[in-house]
């Protein structure tokens, strides 16, 4: 018999309810009882359960004192307090601790029934209302795919996929977010048909189907809103996708209202050292190196990449009529320049635009692909976004934001590149110089798989500089990442299921423009 769900019941006096375990048991639900805090956590150390009964006054570690260690434990496990003390700061305590419904001793059978009921069955009523509800659309999704969507068009369907995606997230119905990443892997594949398609055209004439790319945000999204006398914050988080976006925008508009939520094309390759120096410079990388020829560097020169950001900054603001404006560049690249930053926020409210470029989730990303605990603890695309919230939720750049909260302000937030979760590979040959990266190469005499390519022998024509003649740069589609020959079968295993950028899908280069007021 298929049990109901699994229960754990924890109470000093366990022995005084076996006739109401039985009548769950009789149900169809399966129960264990514990006596005492300790027990209970250690049995959930090493097994699930559906819910907890836990009694609020015990001897040793009391019912409030276990519940923020089974929350440390199971964030989202829900959790049922049997108290017999009906005094309102118990209450409170119990509710601010989360817990899902609690029940005032005595309690009869059919009380501690209603209760599993209305927390189980909500569980059950929200996975299969979303999984009719992506099941309705699921068509809709599917038509629009086969419409040869415009640019326009391909971020509205990123924006559905995504909303799909966390809605079946929390939902947890496995088998229909099988068929969604189905669905979502489909429309890389069509993705990148339109990006090969269109990309040199895109950047050689602008027409009605040019998106708007990296060197035109600031120029188009930005520089419009921008006043004297009025303290504006661009925060470009780096490595930012549009899912993790929409996973911190609960916790922001706890304190920010959002009046505008955009997306923006990414150029190739979907790096550092490309995107955001053509989002600071307001020009392609391969005007960049025509006039900045001394602070530009190709990828196989010595030397920092990101390191003239600022001075790409003021020239841009000065071409844009907006070099009377008090402007100040900070970058965060560890933990104590983000607590200095938390601790001076009041002191760029002096400035009219305050630029903040925060490092952390690239770090993440990398460090996620080094270390084997990261990888477990961001195994897919659900548990990378957890992990971004977690740090959010806990860093200096929150810290500041919530300190100047109610000042007249406003803030952009946005990105350089997202990033997308590798699992094909594909052999590629480059010399010495060839670069590292797993999602582009740039080098001479590159032999790849022409079919999971986009490759431009000139790179001229892909906007990027040209070091040399026989010089070429390939992107990789969709799901694909490029590995040498040598040593193939460890790398392939080495790098699979790790977050990478630098290529061509949805994920990499559709990604967020935020504009935020203070709520004061």
């Amino acid at each position: 018999m298929n049990t109901l769900g699994e229960i754990l019941w924890v109470d000093d006096e366990i022995e005084s309810l076996k006739s109401q375990i039985l009548f769950l048991k009789n149900k169809g639900y399966d129960v264990t009882p514990v006596t005492n805090g300790y027990d209970a956590l250690e049995f959930l150390k090493d097994k699930m359960v559906d819910v907890v009964l836990l009694d609020e006054s015990m001897p040793g570690m009391t019912g409030l004192e276990t519940l923020p260690k089974i929350k440390e434990l199971h964030p989202s496990l829900p959790v049922v307090m049997v108290t017999k003390n009906e005094a309102e700061f118990i209450m409170e305590e119990a509710i601010g601790a989360q817990i899902s419904d609690y029940l005032i001793k005595p309690v009869n059978p059919n009380q501690v029934l209603h209760s599993l009921k209305k927390i189980m069955d909500s569980k059950r009523l929200v996975s299969e209302k979303t999984t009719h509800a992506y099941q309705q659309d699921f068509r809709n999704l599917f038509m629009a795919l086969s419409s040869n969507p415009n640019h326009d068009e391909w971020k509205e369907l990123y924006k559905k996929l995504i909303f799909w995606e966390l809605e079946m997230a929390k939902s947890d119905s496995s088998e229909m977010m099988e068929v969604l990443q189905s669905q979502k892997s489909e429309a890389n594949t069509e993705f990148y048909k339109y990006v090969s398609k269109n990309y040199e055209k895109w950047l050689k004439s602008k027409t009605d189907d040019t998106p708007l790319f990296s060197h035109k945000v600031f120029e188009e999204k930005i520089a419009p809103h921008l006043q004297k006398g009025k303290p504006s914050f661009v925060i470009l988080i780096d490595n930012l996708r549009f899912d993790q976006w929409k996973a911190i925008m609960p916790t922001i508009n706890d304190n920010y209202k959002t009046v505008e939520e955009d997306m923006y094309y990414s150029i190739l390759p979907t790096a550092t050292q490309y995107c955001r120096n053509a989002f600071f410079a307001g020009m392609l990388p391969m005007d960049i190196e025509k006039n900045f020829p001394n602070e530009w560097k190709n990828d196989d020169e010595e030397g920092g990449k990101n390191l003239f950001e600022d001075k790409f900054l003021q020239k841009q603001m000065k071409k844009l009529g907006h070099d009377n404006l008090k402007t100040q560049y900070v970058k965060i690249t560890n933990n104590d320049d983000g607590k200095l930053l938390e601790d001076n926020i009041h002191n760029y409210l002096n400035n009219d635009l305050t630029v903040i470029v925060y490092n952390f989730v690239d770090m993440l990303s990398h460090a996620r692909t080094e270390m084997e605990v990261l990888k477990e603890l961001a195994g897919d695309e659900a548990s990378y976004r957890s992990l971004t919230v977690s740090w959010f939720e806990h860093s200096p750049l929150y810290g500041a934001l919530k300190r100047i909260a109610d000042k007249d302000i406003q803030i952009f937030i946005t990105t350089d590149h997202g990033s997308v979760r590798v699992k094909t590979p594909s052999k590629c040959v480059g010399d010495r110089a060839t670069t590292a990266n797993l999602r582009y190469k740039h080098g001479k005499n590159l032999q790849y798989e022409s079919k999971d390519v986009l490759a431009f022998r000139n790179p001229n024509d892909a906007g990027l500089p040209k070091p040399n003649v026989s010089s070429s740069f390939i992107f990789a589609k969709e799901d694909i990442y490029l590995c040498y020959p040598n040593n193939y079968n460890h790398f392939v295993n080495y790098y699979k299921n790790t977050f990478q950028h630098g290529g061509i899908s949805l994920e990499e280069m559709l990604i967020p423009i935020i504009r935020l007021n203070s709520k004061g």
